[in-house]
């Protein structure tokens, strides 16, 4: 989720355990200790492109990283004079579980985590979620911020706000999920109506309030591409890309391999002025792009230039919005 959201989350977690015992500093660490796992993007600049693709969202958002890494933070955050009041025990469970609930709500988007790192580097994503989604966010920030501004730190209401924002949120994450298997529904609906035969689906919201859905599904050679919004209750007019493998064929398999891993099989691949572009519809749905006779499936694309020599270099770029 958004830097935001971890951090109205982190803050909401630190009130709940410490603000009764330190007052508002308990949010303030809450959500400074919530936006750690994030940090992970301050090495992107020294990366090359493929590198990148297995950084974010790796060990940062590993569960063994929220054991390891709430140990240490209690251990340095136990020095602090202040904090000296409060247990280690109950210390350690404010840092790990504002570290876990960050990584396990990343899990719930479509760019996914990286839970089980080291022993698998298996991508968990519900996609029930968008990156950014005020529907989630500000029931957190209205409990806390009346937890904070409304109550003095003994009274006995103190945290009652904070709550009602956590379990609203909370309760608005498991819509998600339920909502995900309507949507889900509606597709197969309209594919079975227009005949597309398919062996692997693949929905992303992309809307607050979880409103506004792409679907995309593959055979063995095509992925159709469709949108639906529940405020039109429109019926999805799916269009199709070819996968285009064989264009992957002659490159480096480390690097296939690895890209295919990003886009969780979810791609399309096209050539355009003798380079290699592959459209990676897990971690990227922004509708489709026209350019005259090129037409992209999304915006966001890696571009893969070979040398004469077996060697490649790897780029990105973005189309701008062009829609028909």
């Amino acid at each position: 989720m958004d830097s935001i959201t971890q951090a109205a989350l982190g803050a909401a977690v630190g009130e709940g355990i410490l603000g009764r015992k330190i007052g508002y500093r308990g949010a303030i660490l809450g959500a400074i200790i919530g936006t750690l796992p994030d940090l992970d993007v301050m090495m992107l600049p020294f990366l090359n492109e493929l590198q990148k693709v297995s950084l974010h969202r790796g060990y940062s958002h590993s569960i063994l990283f929220c054991f390891i890494g709430g140990f240490f933070i209690t251990w340095g955050i136990s020095k602090i004079s202040w904090l000296q009041v409060i247990r280690f025990r109950r210390l350690f469970l404010f840092s790990f579980l504002t570290l876990i609930t960050h990584v396990l709500l990343d899990s719930f988007t479509t760019y996914g985590t990286q839970l089980f790192l080291p022993f698998t580097d298996n991508r968990v994503s519900f996609d029930s979620i968008g990156i950014i989604d005020p529907v989630y966010t500000i029931p957190l920030l209205l409990g806390l911020g009346l937890s904070l501004f409304r109550y003095e730190r003994q009274h006995p209401d103190r945290s009652v706000p904070n709550h009602f924002g956590l379990v609203i949120s909370s309760l608005y994450l498991m819509f998600t999920l339920a909502n995900k298997q309507h949507i889900q529904k509606v597709f197969y609906q309209n594919l079975e109506k227009q005949e597309i035969t398919y062996y692997r689906m693949l929905t992303v919201p992309v809307a607050a309030a979880n409103s506004i859905w792409y679907g995309v599904v593959a055979d063995k050679t095509h992925l159709y591409l469709g949108k639906y919004s529940m405020w039109k209750d429109n019926e999805v007019e799916f269009e199709s890309f070819p996968i285009n493998d064989y264009l992957l064929n002659s490159l480096d398999s480390d690097l296939v391999d690895r890209l295919k891993w990003f886009a969780q099989d979810f791609y399309t691949v096209a050539e355009f002025e003798g380079k290699i572009r592959m459209y990676n519809m897990q971690c990227d749905m922004q509708g489709v792009r026209y350019f005259g006779e090129y037409k992209a499936p999304t915006a966001f694309y890696y571009e893969i230039d070979p040398n004469p020599d077996g060697q490649y270099s790897l780029t990105s770029g973005m189309h701008m919005a062009n829609k028909k």
